[in-house]
């Protein structure tokens, strides 16, 4: 992709994915004239570190710094400069996920950038209904286990922060969403009886819906390859950027994206969906579920 289309398209990519796409070009600006990290960090007063965090989208971009590295990398060219410093203005831009960043750790701020850009989110989950599916009044009961005591200002601004995520799914160009969900998660009662219910129905009614597939593992499956823990893998429209895999954990949350580990995760996600019931089993499935739910075991 040139750096002229990158700019064409900035509005829509997000901040998180435009701090990736240009530190992708700048690496193989950097490598096409072998260059080390550590001299690279040189010229812009920083290390080889802040090089590398730069080059992986994960820290934001000084314009000045920038500028710096597309002359030390030989680039003179008007037109190409621009574009790449116009990039970094609009990669520093907030997202609209920063009006609740009092509500949320910094690592999940980075996924929600990739979200907002994915094309394909594939997720798996053993847990709870995966965030993007929940309905307000299930968030506030998976909002309550986490954050016992919290303030009703504070759980508002937690539940639409979920149905602000959710509006990707309607967007004419959102994602396609592939949720592979443990039939444990839909046993298990958060919230009560009727918030389960409820729950069960918009999933059912999700999965009538072009761009979501929605397969449940059963119990009879057994043991399944990604028995481990939930995760989601992302892919998105640019060819320079490659798959993620989002990891989350009780305090952060891991994000890989070397192709070795990205391919471990990928497998299991296939073996998972193999073992799962095919899709349009479903509707059924959370048909027989919804009739079961509150019955004595």
């Amino acid at each position: 992709m040139s750096a002229g289309t990158q700019q064409e398209e900035a509005p829509t990519g997000g901040p998180t994915v435009l701090r990736i796409l240009l530190g992708t070009q700048l690496r193989r600006l950097r490598e096409a004239k072998g260059i080390t990290r550590e001299d690279a960090g040189w010229e812009i007063r920083a290390s080889g570190s802040k090089i590398s965090r730069m080059e992986l989208g994960r820290v934001s971009f000084k314009e000045r710094d920038v500028s710096d590295l597309l002359t030390l990398y030989g680039v003179v060219a008007e037109n190409e400069r621009e574009a790449l410093l116009v990039l970094a203005r609009q990669a520093n831009n907030p997202g609209w996920w920063q009006q609740f960043s009092d509500v949320m750790p910094g690592w999940f701020q980075s996924y929600l950038g990739l979200e907002a850009a994915a094309t394909l989110i594939r997720t798996y989950e053993i847990q709870f209904v995966p965030g993007l599916l929940q309905t307000p009044d299930y968030a506030r009961a998976v909002i309550m286990l986490g954050h016992a005591g919290v303030t009703p200002e504070e759980m508002n601004k937690r539940v639409e922060l979920r149905r602000q995520r959710q509006a990707i799914l309607d967007r004419p160009e959102g994602p396609q969403v592939w949720a592979v969900i443990d039939e444990a998660v839909l046993r298990r009662p958060i919230g009560g009886v009727e918030v389960m219910k409820a729950q069960i129905e918009a999933l059912i009614e999700a999965s009538k819906k072009p761009n979501i597939r929605l397969q449940i593992i059963p119990f009879h499956a057994g043991g399944h390859a990604a028995a481990g823990g939930p995760f989601a893998i992302l892919r998105f429209p640019e060819p320079e950027l490659p798959d993620v895999v989002y990891v989350e954990q009780l305090t952060s949350a891991i994000y890989l994206d070397k192709r070795e580990d990205v391919d471990q995760y990928a497998m299991a996600m296939e073996r998972v969906c193999i073992d799962a019931e095919p899709p349009n089993h479903t509707p059924e499935i959370l048909g027989k579920l919804l009739h079961e739910v509150g019955r004595p075991a």
